[in-house]
C-alpha cells in the first residue's frame, strides 16, 4: 500500500517564497465520491424519492464521470465493498481510471454498536469492532487504498453526568492502535463531527480530532509504524467535512489550516449547510460559498495535493446532476484561486496598518466576486511600506 507523502503540508511558506509559490502551484480538480448517496434512501421523515441501484450500477454512474474529474470513490466495508464485490471495483479502476480510495469501516451500523464501536464498555461489542477494523485496514492494503477514513459515528454519548470521558477516549485510541498495529504502515483518518447520530460524539470538532491524532500515535508499537513515524509520516490523519465543521460553529479555513500545519490533511469532504444546522449535505456553494473559496486558498497555500471527496445528500436532485453541479463549482472556485492578486492580498494581510485594517482586502474581495459590476468606486492601491 503506498503511503502518501505529506510532509510538504506543514512546510511554512511566507514572503515572496510564498507569493511565488501561489503563483506557480493550481489545485487539481481531483474528485471523490462516496458510493452511499447514490441512491439516497429513506429518511425518518419521509421515503426514498429515488430507485434503489445496486453497486455494479452505482460504478456505471462513476464510470460516466471519469471525464468531469471523478477519480475515486470512496465505500463502506462490508455493506458496500467486501470480498464479493471488488472486483467490480477493480473493473471501474481498469475501464475508466476510477480508483477505490479509501475502504472504511462501518462502525456505526450495526445494532451491536448501540452504546458504541471502539469506545463501547461492553467488552464484546468492542472486540467485534477492532475485529472489523482489522479486517478494513487489511482489505485497504490489499487493494492499496491511500487511506483508510474512521468515522465514530455511533461513539459518544447523551448524557454527561458520571460520563468517564478519559476512558471512552482511551478505549477508542487503544482499540484503534491495535489494528494499526496489527495491519501496519495503513493510515487512517479520522473524520470529527460534533453530534448526530450520538447526542455528543467523541470527538466533536477539528482539535479534538488532532489531539486524538497525536494521542493514537503516541501508542503505536509496531516497529514498521514507529519508522514511519521517525521519518516524519504521519499515520493518524483527518478527513475534516465541510458540513460537520459548520455544525460545530467552526471557521472552515482556520480548521484546514490547523490540520495542514501538522502535516494531517489526508483527504477532505465538501458539501454545505447553514452554520451550526444538523447534518443536511447540501451541493458545495449552495450556502457560504466564500467559506468554500477560503479554505481552498489556504490548501493552495499549503500545496495540498489530495482528492476533494464530494459527500451529498441530494435527496430531490439526480444523482449524476448534482455531482456535476460540485465538480463545476470546485473548478471554479479552483480557478477563482489562481486569478487572485497574491500581491495585493498578501499586503493586506502582512500590512494592515498601512491598508486600512481589513478594509482594502474587503475592497478587493468585492471586486474579485463581482467581476463586470457597474459603479463601484475605485479600488484603492495598496501600500507595502
Amino acid at each position: 500500500m503506498p503511503l502518501v507523502d505529506h510532509r510538504n503540508q506543514a512546510k511554512v511558506k511566507s514572503g515572496d517564497a510564498l507569493i511565488k509559490h501561489l503563483k506557480t502551484f493550481k489545485l487539481e480538480p481531483k474528485f471523490s465520491a462516496g458510493v452511499w448517496f447514490f441512491a439516497p434512501g429513506a429518511i425518518r421523515f419521509h421515503d426514498a424519492y429515488h430507485r434503489p441501484l445496486t453497486i455494479a450500477q452505482r460504478l456505471e454512474i462513476a464510470a460516466d464521470l471519469a471525464p468531469h474529474g471523478l477519480k475515486g470513490v470512496e465505500a463502506h466495508y462490508p455493506n458496500e465493498v467486501n470480498e464479493e464485490n471488488i472486483h467490480l471495483y477493480k473493473r471501474l479502476e481498469r475501464e475508466a481510471g476510477v480508483r477505490l480510495i479509501t475502504i472504511i469501516p462501518n462502525l456505526f451500523w450495526d445494532s451491536d454498536f448501540a452504546y458504541g464501536s471502539l469506545s463501547n464498555p461492553v467488552k464484546a461489542a468492542r472486540q467485534k469492532a477492532v475485529d472489523l477494523l482489522v479486517k478494513t485496514l487489511k482489505m485497504n492494503r490489499q487493494h492499496n487504498t491511500d487511506f483508510a477514513v474512521v468515522w465514530p459515528g455511533g461513539d459518544g454519548y447523551e448524557l454527561s453526568f458520571g460520563l468517564r470521558f478519559h476512558e471512552m477516549w482511551s478505549r477508542f485510541e487503544d482499540g484503534l492502535a491495535e489494528a494499526m498495529d496489527e495491519v501496519p504502515g495503513v493510515r487512517i483518518a479520522i473524520e470529527p463531527k460534533p453530534y448526530e447520530p450520538r447526542g455528543n460524539n467523541i470527538w466533536r470538532n477539528t482539535a479534538d480530532g488532532v489531539i486524538m491524532c497525536a494521542d493514537v500515535e503516541a501508542k503505536l508499537k509496531h516497529p514498521t509504524n514507529n519508522r514511519l513515524l521517525a521519518q516524519g509520516h504521519k499515520l493518524v490523519t483527518m478527513n475534516p467535512e465541510l458540513g460537520h465543521v459548520l455544525m460545530g460553529f467552526e471557521d472552515f479555513p482556520y480548521s484546514l489550516a490547523r490540520i495542514l500545519r501538522q502535516g494531517r490533511l489526508a483527504h477532505t469532504h465538501w458539501n454545505n449547510q447553514p452554520l451550526g444546522n444538523y447534518d443536511q449535505d447540501l451541493n458545495v456553494g449552495a450556502c457560504s460559498p466564500d467559506m468554500t473559496f477560503s479554505g481552498l486558498y489556504v490548501m493552495k497555500m499549503h500545496g495540498y495535493r489530495g482528492y476533494y471527496g464530494i459527500d451529498i445528500f441530494p435527496e430531490r436532485m439526480p444523482i449524476r446532476q448534482a455531482l456535476l453541479n460540485n465538480f463545476d463549482r470546485m473548478k471554479a472556485l479552483m480557478q477563482m484561486c489562481d486569478a487572485v492578486d497574491h500581491e495585493y492580498v498578501a499586503a493586506c494581510v502582512e500590512r494592515p496598518d498601512l491598508n486600512a485594517g481589513t478594509g482594502l482586502l474587503e475592497a478587493y474581495l468585492t471586486r474579485l466576486w463581482h467581476k463586470g459590476a457597474k459603479g463601484m468606486s475605485a479600488l484603492p492601491k495598496v501600500r507595502k511600506s
